[in-house]
């Protein structure tokens, strides 16, 4: 019976030292597998950091330009209100008898409210003719 148990216990023996080393090598190849999946993460990581750093440099541009267009269109917003103010056609009928008479375009601009470009095209197209 010495034999049997002795032979029992060494098989028993080999047998859990087996399947320790059958686990030791399921537990290698499943920690292989966390790494390549943490370096597939990491990865991953510093790509959508780049893409976030890429959105919020866009955000910063898309800001400032929201602030000059801002900027550009009050002053667009005061002068429709201006040519709101002014009234009908009867102004630039005005203006134009002051161009007529020798008026120069600031004085146009400031007696009719007119843009200085609206000013300059009143002056040139109906102001006395200078001789040369």
């Amino acid at each position: 019976m010495i034999t049997d148990s002795n032979t029992i216990l060494g098989l028993a023996g080999a047998t859990l030292g087996f399947l320790g080393l059958v686990a030791a090598l399921l537990a290698l190849s499943e920690n292989r597998r966390w790494r390549g999946r943490c370096v597939s993460l990491e990865s991953s990581l510093a790509s959508l950091r780049r893409e976030l750093e890429l959105a919020s440099s866009i955000s910063v541009k898309a800001g400032r330009r929201v602030r000059r267009i801002e900027q550009v269109y009050a002053g667009v917003a005061d002068r429709i209100e201006q040519v709101e103010l002014r009234g009908p056609e009867q102004f630039f009928d005005q203006a134009i008898e002051s161009a007529r008479r020798g008026a120069d375009p600031g004085k146009l601009a400031q007696q009719f409210g007119l843009s200085c470009g609206e000013a300059e095209l009143v002056t040139r197209l109906h102001g006395r003719k200078k001789i040369a």
